[in-house]
């Protein structure tokens, strides 16, 4: 990867810097890490002391960034170095963000359609018009990572943070590759944990729609309290209904259930948020300057 980087880049500058973050890999990611920084100084590694996620890793590559242009990629290669030419050549017709855009998508079934649910309906709640096709992969102008990394959320999303903050954007089509080896960390479960954060920390929509939602029923029980008053006097009742009775105070409880469990989500957020302790830890530095 290291190499494919430094073909492509060395084509229109000698003056660039590789930062290769380890979020606490389980294979020996660090060793060859160690060893790509003992070739060339311009190559630096940071070392996570423990998995902290995609999102937060990139910040924390971003935090040591110091070029005037920020190219952001995976390492596993789905992401391929031949584009970054073509990336910044478009950067240099006026754009501060040129995101890469797979057309054809080389994901497993399953991450594609959890992207495309994802992403409907993070567009339906916060009203953000995102492009699925769009992942981390693109350049930006340091202006504009330096607006990112002062965002303090925790819940983190790389593109949906850069997609809020503005600048000039653009999308390229990019040709996407396979996983060169391993496999996804990103299970079922992380991916709805990361999509409920997300969207939650980006968004009180569901707050507004769960209070629509009590005006509805509330409608609808003063709807039906009316209509059993009329059959009652018109003797339309012959046998008082006990399954009604049970079933609408059941489902009006889970209504309730479900509001309040949705406000103490949110307030679950803010204490995260209050707390402050870091969004990462790292535990080693090669080839970092100390005024960085």
């Amino acid at each position: 990867m290291v190499c494919r980087i430094q073909k492509n880049v060395s084509g229109f500058t000698e003056d660039y810097e590789i930062i290769l973050v380890n979020d606490a890999s389980p294979d020996n990611s660090w060793q060859a890490i160690l060893q790509e920084c003992s070739i060339d100084h311009r190559i630096k590694g940071i070392n996570l002391s423990r998995n902290f996620g995609q999102h937060r890793a990139i910040l924390s590559g971003l935090q040591y960034a110091k070029g005037d242009w920020v190219i952001v990629m995976d390492c596993d290669l789905q992401d391929k170095p031949e584009e970054i030419s073509t990336l910044y050549k478009k950067a240099l017709e006026g754009y501060d963000v040129v995101f890469a855009q797979r057309v054809e998508r080389k994901d497993n079934l399953l991450k594609r359609m959890s992207s495309t649910i994802f992403y409907s309906v993070f567009r339906f709640l916060s009203g953000v018009k995102f492009d699925n096709q769009v992942a981390n992969f693109g350049i930006y102008k340091q202006s504009v990572i330096r607006t990112v990394r002062n965002m303090p959320e925790r819940d983190r999303s790389f593109p949906v943070q850069v997609s809020y903050v503005g600048f000039k954007t653009t999308h390229i089509p990019v040709t996407h590759g396979q996983r060169q080896e391993g496999g996804s960390s990103y299970t079922l479960k992380t991916l709805l944990k990361y999509a409920s954060g997300i969207i939650i920390s980006n968004t009180n929509k569901p707050m507004r729609l769960m209070v629509a939602l009590g005006f509805i029923l509330s409608f609808l029980s003063m709807m039906m309290a009316f209509y059993n008053v009329i059959a009652y006097f018109c003797h339309m009742i012959e046998v008082p209904g006990f399954t009604t009775t049970v079933f609408s105070i059941w489902f009006v409880g889970g209504m309730i259930m479900m509001q309040i469990g949705i406000v103490g989500i949110y307030i679950g957020k803010v204490f995260d948020q209050v707390k402050g302790r870091p969004l990462y830890v790292v535990m080693d530095e090669v080839n970092i300057d100390k005024e960085s």
